[in-house]
Order: C-alpha cells, then sequence, then structure tokens
C-alpha cells in the first residue's frame, strides 16, 4: 500500500487530467477576430477527427466561432508562454461597446491564412487545427461544449513526424500545460514502452 497516496479536494479535481496541451481558440467572422487561451480541449474520433473545447459564455471568441461556424485549435510552444498566460487572462470583449478588441492586433501577433477556415492561425505554435463546428445547441448553452470537425491540420516539422511528437533538441518548442494560477509544466523527453507477455 502506497504511503503516497492522498485525498485531493474535489474542487482541484480537474487538475489531475487537465495536464493536456493548452490550446489557443481563434475564430472570425465579419471582418472581427479573435484568440483566447482554453485548458479544456480534447480529441473526439478518429475519422473524421473531431474535437471537443469549453468556451465560455463570455468570450469574444465564443460569439465569433458562433456566427462563423468555425474556429482553429492552436498548440502553443514554451517560447510562447507569456503570450498564452496574456490571451488566457485578458479579454477580447469592451464591456462598453459592441465590439472586441483584435487581440491579434493589440499583442503584436503574426498569423498566417488556414487551408479550408477562415480563423486566423498564429505563427510560432507547434500546431494547428482548423475545424468547422459540429452544432450541439444543447451542450453548448448547458456546458460551454463545443465540438468541431477537424477539416485540415497542420504541424511544425522539427517536433512533429511520421505521426509523432519528438522534441528532442527543440526545448523552446516543447508545448505547455497548463495546471492553473498561470503556472505551467512542459512535455518531457519520448519513452517507449517494452511489451510485455502474457
Amino acid at each position: 500500500m502506497s504511503t503516497h497516496r492522498h485525498n485531493v479536494d474535489l474542487s482541484k479535481a480537474y487538475r489531475l487530467l487537465n495536464h493536456g496541451p493548452t490550446v489557443l481558440v481563434s475564430a472570425a467572422h465579419s471582418g472581427q477576430r479573435n484568440i483566447m487561451a482554453a485548458a479544456w480541449a480534447m480529441p473526439l474520433d478518429f475519422a473524421p477527427p473531431k474535437v471537443a473545447v469549453v468556451l465560455d459564455k463570455a468570450t469574444w471568441t465564443r460569439q465569433l466561432l458562433e456566427a462563423s461556424g468555425e474556429f482553429a485549435l492552436h498548440v502553443p510552444t514554451v517560447a510562447q508562454v507569456d503570450i498564452t498566460q496574456a490571451l488566457g487572462s485578458s479579454s477580447g470583449l469592451k464591456i462598453s461597446e459592441e465590439h472586441g478588441i483584435d487581440k491579434f492586433a493589440a499583442y503584436g501577433l503574426q498569423t498566417f491564412d488556414g487551408n479550408l477556415v477562415g480563423a486566423p492561425l498564429l505563427e510560432g505554435c507547434a500546431a494547428w487545427l482548423e475545424c468547422r463546428l459540429l452544432p450541439e445547441p444543447a451542450i453548448q448553452n448547458s456546458y460551454d461544449l463545443f465540438l468541431g470537425e477537424v477539416v485540415a491540420a497542420h504541424a511544425d516539422s522539427r517536433v512533429f513526424r511520421e505521426g509523432r511528437w519528438d522534441f528532442t533538441g527543440h526545448d523552446s518548442l516543447r508545448t505547455i500545460h497548463h495546471v492553473a494560477g498561470g503556472h505551467f509544466i512542459v512535455d518531457g523527453d519520448v519513452i517507449d514502452a517494452k511489451p510485455l507477455k502474457l
């Protein structure tokens, strides 16, 4: 019996699973665009590939996503930890105005166009997924959960090759994993499991 095992307060239980890569979510509609950080995102299926991401009702990115029916997920890197924190702790909405602030312009972020969706893609990330919204109003309204079909995907070939991550020699490109309160952990080294015989 392990003497290192302890109970975790239920309000912190999500942190036990929530160390997958932090993502940035971008969306654009009618000439306006925004980007935000989201700690709760995950893959859902292989073919066609689908993803889920949680977006609070109060976010400008969510409003743009709902209006356009598309969005992009970005996997930021160690080199982008400060901007990731800034994008996650600043709002694109101006309470006193109808339209949001363009965080890309406000932070001087460089972007490029995706292949199939209009959401801007942030330069310097380790990966990008272009997504079309799979409308599920009940779960969107009740749980702030959005589903998307991945229609195009891109990755930095220095760290993602032949369908696998390998950050060897590229520490600044390692993915970051938010664990709460502005604290992140960094993806580590690759290890391969040895087959066990039954």
